[in-house]
């Protein structure tokens, strides 16, 4: 009950600091922009009438190489590598989507697209080579209902929409296809982030939506975005009912961004019966700010907190019964934490801060072990198994233009089952999947081997050297 309460009183907390949040800075030259009033343009551009840079999960970049009316290119190339204490045989990293590949450097993400905007038709378009092609999909079992590939079909699109741009109140979008979702705070484009391993709150809910979404601009501060989607995080429809959401985007002043997510669907394969229900809840503060001092001391400090209360109730075929507590408990409490400094005369270093921590008993969201332990973690996730854990992690970033990040993260990470890769690894004795002599499978699904117990430890230490630009 103390970790319910904490995340509740996390939620509350956002709510409340949000509605406080009436004035704002003067971004001035020389002065703390947290001390003076600010005056919102009514003509500014909607969640971008000030410097915004700073959030988490956003694109920091003010120009692209590549703009002009009819296009805006997007090119992301994201690289890592990452070594763990356990120095699995097989080279995997397991409870991740950032990281694929232990001890190799490794292409996680590969995103060439941009915006398409002609006379209020929008479309955007952002591959997804690298390692998350495998990655993210392999956790959607969506597509394996009826025929043809979805996973394959896909899989290779990180976002794939179009729509159309309504010139009612700030602007209106309506748009149909694949997008991102943003619950959980973290990008899932790690250059925006202020951190490359998400916590657990981020990393198991959702990346992607798709479906259609509509999202309306009430006002300069305001964004509220409604969903109708296939399903948490699915290609395609476990049930016959869609998923719903929606998300309210707030940012009273250049200090404060709120943003409330709100779900509903049925992602229970072949059990319409069971619902879920998820509210995720984030908040930001610049808390200081001397961006235009000429000093080279500390020139920014933000934090974030985000705090995540979901749950499924109902009955499975089987007499399965899934409840938000007791014994088939089936819910995900977490929350997550981060503290940013920026500090350097032009701000190209950056020091983050933070952890997290998660209970989801029946283990509903949690990112499935690789390999052969895939088919013993889904046989133990009942309703009312355990599953709770923490995270805390720290980088060093260098920025030296806002095409260019270098990361450098130490990363620690529990989890009260066995569930991170040991050193005898989640594939085979041998490290490989089959014979590389005679064969090569290229699928997420190995079939088990008796002969081999998967080796999964509770707890892991890594350290991560990420290199990534953007234009």
């Amino acid at each position: 009950m103390k970790k319910i309460f904490t995340a509740l009183t996390f939620a509350l907390a956002c709510s409340t600091i949000t509605g406080m949040a009436q004035t704002a800075t003067a971004l001035k030259p020389g002065q703390d922009s947290t001390k003076k009033k600010f005056e919102i343009p009514k003509d500014a551009e909607p969640l971008s009438y000030a410097d915004f840079s700073w959030i988490n999960g956003q694109n920091r970049q003010t120009s692209k190489l590549l703009d002009n009316k009819y296009f805006t290119g997007d090119f992301t190339f994201d690289m890592n590598y990452t070594r763990s204490n356990h120095n699995p045989i097989d080279n995997t990293v397991t409870g991740s989507t950032a990281l694929a590949r232990n001890g190799e450097v490794a292409v996680s993400f590969v995103g060439i697209g941009g915006d398409f905007h002609y006379d209020n038709v929008r479309g955007r378009i952002m591959t997804q080579f690298g390692t998350r092609s495998t990655v993210v999909p392999r956790n959607d079992y969506s597509g394996y209902k009826g025929q043809y590939d979805l996973p394959d079909a896909y899989r290779y699109l990180s976002e794939a929409y179009g729509g159309y741009h309504f010139n009612a109140w700030h602007g209106i979008n309506v748009d149909m296809g694949i997008f991102m979702s943003y619950i959980g705070m973290y990008s899932y484009n790690n250059f925006e982030n202020w951190s490359y391993q998400p916590s657990y709150t981020s990393d198991n809910t959702p990346w992607f939506f798709n479906g259609i979404r509509v999202q309306a601009f009430p006002s300069v501060t305001t964004k509220v975005e409604l969903w109708i989607i296939n399903g948490w995080q699915s290609y395609g429809v476990f049930n016959k009912m869609p998923g719903f959401g929606f998300s309210v985007n707030t940012r009273p002043s250049p200090t404060f961004s709120f943003v409330s997510n709100n779900y509903f669907g049925t992602d229970v394969a072949g059990a319409p019966g069971v619902k879920r229900y998820h509210t995720d809840n984030s908040i930001q503060h610049l808390y200081f700010d001397a961006a235009n001092k000429s000093t080279s001391g500390i020139k920014r400090a933000a934090f974030t907190l985000t705090a995540d209360f979901g749950f499924q109730n109902g009955t499975a075929p089987g007499n399965v019964v899934y409840s938000a507590f007791g014994k088939n408990a089936s819910n995900f409490i977490s929350a997550m934490a981060y503290n940013r400094l920026w500090f350097g005369k032009e701000m190209k270093w950056g020091w983050t801060l933070g952890g997290g921590f998660m209970s989801n008993p029946s283990r509903y969201l949690a990112l499935v072990p690789p390999g052969q332990a895939t088919d013993s973690f889904l046989a133990a996730s009942t309703p009312g198994s355990k599953m709770a854990g923490w995270d805390g992690s720290t980088c060093l970033d260098y920025n030296p233009n806002q095409f260019l990040t270098v990361r450098f993260e130490l990363v620690h990470r529990f989890m009260n089952v066995p569930y991170f890769n040991g050193n005898g690894g989640v594939t085979s004795a041998s490290g490989y999947q089959t014979n590389p002599a005679t064969s090569f499978n290229p699928n997420s699904y190995i079939p088990a081997d008796p002969s081999f117990t998967p080796d999964l430890v509770k707890s892991e230490n890594r350290f991560v050297i990420a290199l990534m630009t953007r234009f």
